[in-house]
């Protein structure tokens, strides 16, 4: 019987878990997460009857396999459709329409958790959530690894590991491996190079409803202090009617400036220019807040294919956007289908 530790549940972990669990039924596959959610940077919460998506925004349908999966392969009862179109603002904030829709723009209901909910839940997985993996050893002489956690317990060994986190986290538990290997470094080097965005979030409530054309907006130059401003309440079922939730995102620039400001004088700071580009003074004094920083939330590339081939062949994979070289959603759920499935076919 197949051992598979995973670390991290997010969207590509949860991809690459459902392929292996169909592929190999059998396998004992455990699931580590640092955090007390599922599905990483796709992140949902509540509020009363609020729900809102305060990292990935959607799903988009550029993957002809990722909407297999989502709308024929997993229950789809509950998957909504924005239909509202993304408009674009420049440096100044003058707003104009974006390029015509082309594709779906998917969440759930109860928001975009329900991917990874959904997948883990076809499998038989064990998922131990906050618990974080701090150290990665391999055991050359069985070709097993064990993944040891910040409490000092060991989890394994385990015939393959999949590490799911970012990049530059993935990196740093490589570095800090008990892994005596030629192809340890390169790995590494490979990891390590690939960039990353900082994102500062403010989600802001309303109680009272916006009359806008679209459902969100994105700075087309990247030049503006805000990279994206997406309303809530264009999901079915994320607000009441009546109401309005703005999820304001700042760009990578000025999050990283203000990355430990005091969150009130950021979620400040980010309703005024949510106002100015929208152009409703009324929104600088939401009356609830919330608020997210994303350290590593956008990956600008891709990790070589080389070095993560090497480490394949000893029962070590990555997944991710990052591995896609894609910051999309999407990307991550159609690598780690595949790489579910290199895994699969290795064992």
């Amino acid at each position: 019987m197949a051992t598979i530790g995973v670390v991290g549940a997010g969207a590509a972990a949860a991809a690459a878990t459902f392929v292996v669990d169909e592929a190999l039924p059998n396998a004992d596959v455990t699931v580590l997460e640092k955090s007390g959610g599922l599905c990483g940077r796709a992140a949902t919460r509540r509020h009363g009857d609020l729900t809102y998506d305060y990292g990935a925004n959607y799903v988009k349908s550029d993957s002809e396999r990722v909407s297999d999966l989502l709308t024929q392969q997993l229950d789809d009862d509950g998957i909504v459709d924005i239909a509202e179109r993304v408009y674009t603002f420049d440096e100044g904030g003058e707003v104009t329409p974006g390029r015509e829709p082309d594709g779906h723009k998917w969440s759930y209901r109860a928001g975009l958790t329900q991917i990874a909910k959904r997948l883990f839940s076809r499998t038989d997985a064990e998922i131990h959530r906050r618990t974080r993996v701090e150290t990665l050893r391999r055991d050359p002489a069985a070709a097993t690894w064990t993944l040891v956690d910040d409490d000092g317990e060991a989890w394994g060994p385990f015939d393959a590991v999949v590490l799911n986190p970012p990049a530059p986290q993935t990196a740093e538990l490589l570095r800090e491996s008990a892994w005596d290997s030629p192809v340890k470094a390169p790995l590494v080097d490979a990891v390590a190079d690939v960039p990353y965005r900082t994102i500062w979030t403010a989600v802001l409530h309303y109680p009272f409803e916006l009359h806008l054309p679209y459902y969100a907006l994105v700075n087309a130059d990247k030049e503006h202090e805000v990279g994206w401003i997406s309303r809530e309440e264009c999901k079915p079922g994320h607000v009441p009617d009546g109401e309005s939730l703005l999820v304001v995102q700042a760009n990578h620039e000025w999050s990283v400036e203000h990355y430990d400001d005091h969150p009130e004088a950021n979620v400040d700071a980010l309703a005024a220019h949510a106002a100015g580009i929208v152009g409703d003074d009324r929104l600088t004094d939401p009356d609830w807040t919330d608020h997210q920083g994303w350290r590593y939330a956008l990956t600008k590339g891709g990790a070589l294919g080389g070095p993560l081939d090497s480490a394949a062949s000893e029962g070590l994979y990555c997944t991710g956007d990052w591995v896609a070289g894609e910051a999309r959603v999407h990307a991550a759920l159609e690598n780690g289908l595949e790489v579910g499935e290199k895994m699969a076919f290795g064992l």
